[in-house]
């Protein structure tokens, strides 16, 4: 692939994640992985599709969190970390262990995209 292209199709991925389309940018970004196994793109380019990755999957998963949530407040004030990482992977087939699940939401209130608070192993929710 030319570098030309190779940028072209980074800057698709950055431009799916600002239309919060994380899971079309997972797709392209796999795609590019797997060329980048087989073509070793320049470092730069590696670092950028790396980086973007990350970060996709991040948002993608703090996505899927941030509506189970919304949902859950709505019939409760509070979850345990492990009660909602159970829910997650009955719901939405997200496996995360809590340790990457209690950083998401951490991220999440970060953003300001969600208003809780943390209390040990405990999700105190606001109601929506």
């Amino acid at each position: 692939m030319e570098t030309k292209e190779i940028v072209n199709q980074l800057n698709k991925v950055r431009e799916l994640m600002r239309e919060e389309k994380y899971n079309d940018a997972i797709i392209l970004i796999n795609k590019l992985k797997e060329l980048d196994k087989n073509n070793d793109f320049d470092y730069n380019f590696t670092h950028q599709l790396y980086q973007l990755d990350s970060n996709a999957r991040s948002l993608f998963n703090q996505q899927i969190i941030l509506k189970q949530i919304q949902e859950i407040s709505r019939d409760q004030n509070s979850i345990t970390f492990n009660d909602l990482n159970q829910l997650l992977k009955q719901k939405t087939e997200l496996n995360l262990s809590n340790d990457i699940l209690r950083r998401e939401i951490e991220i999440l209130i970060l953003r300001n995209q969600l208003s809780c608070k943390l209390d040990g192993d405990k999700i105190k929710l606001d109601s929506a």
